[in-house]
């Protein structure tokens, strides 16, 4: 673990930041990653049929691992943890094969199948260095840029009002996304704190007019407990071949998509590359915290994309600040109410939040980029594997005809195939600089 300073500033990494200042900025970092932490989680539960008394449990189990799993990235154990301003959440890019797996086998083998794949992450994590070689600039990069590209879709559907809402795109929704961004951007003409706290004022702010228009319904709010205890290991585990396996292909997925979290943190935050430790790190934080999150009953928990999004926004990278974030994030697991006052906020209040984080995340990308100039045969890899892999990401179909696994694993957001492609090309095109 790395020495804490007395005190530091929300732009350093080490040192501790005034209470009044660091929890405000901890609770906007809970706030951008909230609704993607329990969606997951929502929708597999519905997919598969679970019972509603369970599905509440796991929830609540979700609030209190990703707390866990936010301090572990942040303040590293052995070789574990990346120490960087890392948020760690329920990962939706597991849907797809969670519900495969828990339609086909029960919830106890996809919890099984996560808990083995969790720690083979942590194996692929401890073996980063030797293949750091795999992961020059121009491919962290591309991974980050089609992180960014692959988000943008989802920004806009919560702008709307979230994906197969009744009401979605409605005039209420886009007033209130739009809303939310126009405060945000008179935020961040301010200096100091408000800057800072632009996101979260934003939010706090649509949120506010969300409920003026009573498009906030607080029954869940108002039947949910004060306090109750995260339960432990709510299901047994069952441990299927099969679904090992697809739940293998996943992890190594998710350590690609790790690998551009890192990255983009150390470019878009601290404006440098991540380090071998870092990476190493991350990845093996990101095994160990889907391990926690099987035993609590949890889909994988990975880092979180939006949260990189809001550092690159912010510049606020102190991990003293985010560590604030994640014990409220504990407390959320604890106080069922206090979660049920975030997950009745209505999807287009993040929606105008969530359409500049994703966004600032492809500039964060861009900027590492052309860090240096870019030559022809960078040119040459970018062509290919944004055009591809993004191509592919956004017509998915293409792959149809292809055994359901290649679908599985390429054609979810894009990130897998462009990082395939960048890392090709990157081995087999000469390279003159060498």
């Amino acid at each position: 673990m790395r020495k804490q300073n007395k005190m530091g500033s929300i732009y350093e990494l080490d040192g501790i930041v005034p209470l009044k200042k660091a929890l405000p900025l901890g609770i906007q970092h809970i706030l951008a990653m909230f609704l993607g932490n329990i969606s997951p989680l929502l929708i597999v539960c519905g997919m598969i049929g679970m019972d509603e008394a369970l599905k509440t449990i796991l929830i609540q189990n979700a609030m209190f691992v990703a707390g866990i799993d936010t301090l572990i990235q942040l303040y590293p154990f052995w070789k574990i943890g990346s120490g960087l301003p890392i948020v760690m959440g329920t990962s939706s890019g597991f849907i797809g094969t969670a519900k495969a797996i828990g339609s086909l086998f029960g919830y106890g083998a996809l919890m099984g199948a996560s808990f083995v794949g969790g720690i083979f992450e942590m194996v692929l994590g401890y073996f980063i260095k030797p293949l750091r070689r795999l992961f020059p600039p121009v491919v962290t990069s591309l991974v980050i840029i089609s992180i960014g590209l692959s988000l943008l879709p989802v920004g806009i559907n919560y702008f709307g009002g979230g994906s197969g809402a009744a009401d979605f795109g409605s005039i209420n929704h886009l007033m209130i996304g739009s809303f939310v961004i126009v405060v945000i951007l008179i935020a961040k003409q301010f200096k100091g704190f408000i800057n800072n706290a632009s996101i979260l004022i934003g939010i706090i702010a649509g949120y506010i007019l969300a409920i003026g228009l009573n498009m906030v319904d607080f029954t869940q709010f108002k039947e949910a407990a004060w306090f109750s205890l995260p339960v432990f290991m709510p299901v047994a585990f069952e441990f299927n071949l099969q679904a090992i396996i697809a739940m293998g292909i996943m992890f190594i997925a998710t350590t690609v998509e790790t690998i551009g979290d890192v990255s983009g943190v150390a470019n878009g935050g601290l404006d440098r590359e991540a380090t071998d430790a870092e990476l190493q790190g991350g990845v093996m934080a990101d095994g160990l915290g889907s391990v926690l999150g099987c035993v609590f009953g949890v889909l994988p928990n990975t880092s979180f994309s939006q949260n990189v999004g809001l550092v690159a926004v912010t510049k606020v990278v102190n991990r003293f600040v985010i560590s604030t974030g994640a014990v409220f994030l504990i407390l959320c697991g604890f106080c069922p109410k206090l979660s049920a006052l975030f997950s009745i906020m209505p999807q287009s209040v993040l929606g105008g939040a969530a359409v500049i984080m994703f966004s600032m995340i492809l500039v964060s990308g861009i900027q590492s980029l052309t860090r240096e100039p870019l030559t022809e045969r960078d040119g040459l890899i970018i062509a290919l594997a944004i055009g591809l892999g993004v191509g592919i990401g956004n017509v998915p179909d293409v792959l149809s005809q292809l055994p359901t696994w290649v679908g599985n694993i390429f054609a979810q957001n894009g990130i897998i195939m462009t990082f395939v492609i960048a890392t090709i090309m990157n081995l087999i095109l000469p390279n003159k600089k060498r």
